[in-house]
């Protein structure tokens, strides 16, 4: 019972936002990662500098496509 209902407490939580950003340092298997928003971050997996990656939670998901990125406020 008790694995259920921690199971239903992180449903309550939101999910882990997928983040774009580039690479700008390699360290082994951890990148310093640059996201659009100005932020950085580290995270684990491989990446080359330069790259644009897909971050979430702390790991390189994939390489993300080339594009210029614009910000709208709202």
């Amino acid at each position: 019972m008790a694995g259920s209902l921690y199971r239903a407490w992180l449903e309550l939580l939101p999910p882990r936002p997928l983040q774009i950003g580039e690479v700008i340092a390699v360290d082994g298997d951890v990148a310093t990662v640059e996201l659009l928003g100005g932020g950085v971050l580290t995270a684990r997996g491989s990446a080359t500098v330069g790259q644009q990656v897909f971050v979430r939670d702390g790991v390189i998901e994939g390489e993300a496509p080339g594009m210029t990125a614009v910000a709208i406020e709202v």
